[in-house]
């Protein structure tokens, strides 16, 4: 990495975590009851330090409304939108499909299938670890059953790739619409699954995906630099002395979880994955050591302007699920496009 690049790649994760942090004061002090940056900084650095004086002057219900209804939902949020980006761009890099994100393959699906049969057969030997434990289960089978499908003579086919997705995730559609069958009175709860929403973030939540981002970006830096490599091809990493299978394991059980545990807590949230480091790698490249943290940061300050929207902004709040396959529906097929037309000329 050159001098300059790197100063370039500091100061773009300068300017994203400074837009990241304000997005959050903005988007906190949005809604029904108007709130000031001041009085939301008071607020949380009250609750940090156990200060009861930095209250003074402030309205009973804003701490309460500020610490418990949308700092929870808007972390909630932020965190889902970095752990999609971030396994976008694994799946990206490990698949060679610019294609590829936890939604367009199915991941999302097959999460959202084994957390909606947690939920429905009203699983509880793990207590709180249920639902996320039978969403990561589901999510690795739908995986690997893709992989399977679009494995040719030892290659996974990148033309087949997203096709097995789309086959799989309507495979996974219509168990999941059984389950609603099934469900009868817990309908709703299947629906939520469908179409995503923050509205029962809690600062459980909060820290459970906090952990599984946290571990997920620990062990992919880690890999990054053997990712750059797998992203060049099986002959070339083989030959710089990746243990390609060893390694793509490991990253793509690390995506699914990080995957399965926003699914898990908030339902399916789709193309996150798949816009994101689009855009990003015009800002750093290809190196997937610089292309994840913009891709995180960005991916979280994306979907926190979409909830931003249909919570503070739209006259009814439209699931995150919905608008967000209305703004990455068309980005997919933009993209679709580009890739038909190269492989023509190639």
């Amino acid at each position: 990495m050159s001098k300059q690049s790197s100063k370039r790649f500091t100061i773009l994760i300068m300017v994203l975590t400074l837009a990241l942090l304000s997005g959050v004061v903005f988007s906190t002090g949005m809604g029904f009851i108007s709130i000031s940056a001041g009085e939301i900084l008071r607020t949380v650095f009250s609750s940090l330090t156990n200060s009861p004086s930095l209250l003074d002057g402030i309205d009973t219900t804003i701490p309460y409304v500020v610490m418990d209804v949308r700092l929870p939902r808007i972390l909630t949020a932020t965190l889902v939108g970095a752990g999609l980006a971030m396994s976008g761009v694994i799946y990206q890099g490990i698949l060679l499909n610019p294609l590829a994100d936890p939604y367009t393959l199915g991941i999302s699906s097959g999460a959202a299938f084994g957390a909606s049969l947690a939920l429905l057969a009203n699983l509880t030997m793990f207590n709180q670890f249920s639902i996320p434990l039978f969403a990561f289960t589901g999510a690795v089978i739908t995986l690997f059953i893709v992989i399977h499908l679009s494995t040719f003579n030892g290659q996974i086919s990148a033309n087949t790739l997203i096709l097995s997705g789309v086959i799989v995730g309507a495979i996974l559609s219509a168990g999941i619409s059984f389950l609603k069958y099934l469900a009868d009175e817990q309908v709703a709860i299947i629906i939520f699954w469908l179409m995503g929403s923050f509205i029962s973030s809690s600062w459980s939540s909060v820290l459970t995906i906090a952990i599984a981002v946290l571990l997920g970006g620990m062990v992919t830096f880690y890999f990054g630099r053997d990712l750059n490599i797998i992203s060049l091809g099986s002959r070339s990493s083989d030959a710089l002395g990746v243990e390609t299978a060893k390694v793509r394991i490991i990253l793509l059980l690390t995506a699914s979880f990080v995957t399965a545990i926003c699914v898990a807590m908030t339902g399916i949230i789709g193309f996150i994955g798949l816009i994101v480091p689009h855009l990003m790698r015009f800002f750093v490249g290809p190196d997937n050591r610089k292309l994840l943290p913009v891709s995180a940061i960005a991916g979280g300050i994306l979907l926190l302007s979409a909830d931003t929207i249909t919570r503070a902004v739209l006259p009814v709040e439209v699931p995150i699920g919905v608008l967000t396959a209305l703004i990455g529906g068309p980005f997919f097929c933009v993209i679709f496009r580009k890739r038909q037309k190269r492989g023509r000329h190639e």
